[in-house]
């Protein structure tokens, strides 16, 4: 019979193994007393020649609550009910349980509203159009910039009032791949690509009736993401080729602000405000991605990826309870996922 072997296994977790049994205050000795220990116990282990498993609590790894917070995963994406058309390229609005989505390659003008678990169609968009862009609500909508055949680039501007998309007045610069924020009484119109095939810096408000331009971004872009709340208040981020680069409005002028921390482009996902945001999905190599980034005012952190990794999709709501829905996964997809930020997602679980 050979010789017995002896294992040694150890945790390293202080109080993160106990947390939730004692007071830290009470013991605070006692875990800084763990931490000199170790180094000796790690000592007598090389000088005896004495093999051991050592199992450590991954939260130690980080130098800080800012280190920790910039790693941290609390969300997640759950998978719904899918587009009846799916689509690259177009428009979002709306809430998590109540969306409009509009537009899209292939050049269509199909219109669907979501009520938290299906989508239905509705009456089309008077413009048929893909790469275009859209803010408001499910039941007050705007439309607008976009792309239909090859060249033709729209500055038609169309407003929804929960039943037909009606013709207002149009954009000052006709543009594709744009971005948005804002409602239809108070929104602005960001980036984009015109005519010349470059992208563009341009930024207009919209008052309710009328455009007019205001300051510029400070980094031209195409195929970025945007939100927020007004013409006064907004954020971009994103834009071809994998750009990081974040910038926030304050109804005068553009402030660059960190970035994220994945560049990416070719419409990544955007919802939420100038405060609290959410970009998901578009182009970083590899060509198709599923991250997902939270931004808390100050910096963005990352968290779930989406199940479904996609470009030039759409989204609604906010940095705690939004959707995603279309886009391009190598086919087109009519993916829909709700987003459950900070813990919001809540479980049933029946039991017989």
């Amino acid at each position: 019979m050979g010789n017995g072997s002896l294992v040694i296994s150890l945790d390293f977790e202080l109080l993160w193994g106990v947390f939730d049994k004692v007071n830290w205050m009470e013991k605070k000795e006692y875990f800084l007393n763990t931490r000199k220990i170790i180094p000796e116990i790690l000592k007598l282990f090389e000088d005896y020649n004495i093999a051991c498993t050592w199992a450590t609590v991954g939260m130690l790894f980080n130098q800080n609550w800012e280190e920790w917070n910039a790693n941290i995963a609390v969300g997640a994406w759950v998978t719904s009910g899918n587009l009846n058309t799916a689509r690259q390229g177009l428009g979002g609005a709306g809430t998590q349980d109540a969306a409009l989505a509009f537009g899209g390659d292939d050049t269509t003008a199909a219109t669907e509203q979501y009520n938290g678990s299906t989508w239905g169609e509705v009456n089309n968009l008077n413009t048929a159009r893909r790469f275009l862009t859209g803010t408001g609500t499910q039941t007050a909508a705007l439309a607008f910039g976009g792309l239909g055949s090859p060249g033709e680039y729209f500055d038609q501007t169309e407003s929804w009032n929960g039943y037909v998309w009606t013709e207002v007045n149009d954009l000052n610069t006709a543009r594709r791949d744009l971005a948005a924020a804002g409602t239809v009484p108070s929104a602005i119109a960001f980036g984009g690509e015109t005519s010349t095939a470059a992208a563009v810096a341009i930024a207009e408000s919209w008052n309710g009736t009328s455009w007019t331009e205001v300051g510029d971004l400070n980094t031209a872009r195409n195929e970025l993401a945007g939100c927020g709340a007004s013409n006064t208040s907004a954020l971009a981020f994103g834009g071809n080729p994998n750009k990081a680069e974040t910038e926030s409005w304050n109804g005068s002028a553009w402030t660059e602000v960190n970035d994220l921390n994945a560049g990416r482009g070719s419409h990544l996902g955007g919802i939420g405000i100038a405060t609290a945001a959410l970009a998901f999905g578009g182009d970083v190599p590899p060509p198709i991605s599923a991250i997902t980034e939270s931004w808390n005012g100050t910096s963005w952190i990352n968290d779930q990826n989406l199940n479904v990794a996609r470009k030039r999709l759409a989204g609604s709501g906010t940095s705690t309870l939004g959707l995603a829905f279309g886009g391009d996964a190598s086919p087109l997809t009519g993916a829909t996922e709700e987003w459950y930020g900070d813990g919001l997602l809540t479980l049933n679980i029946t039991t017989s």
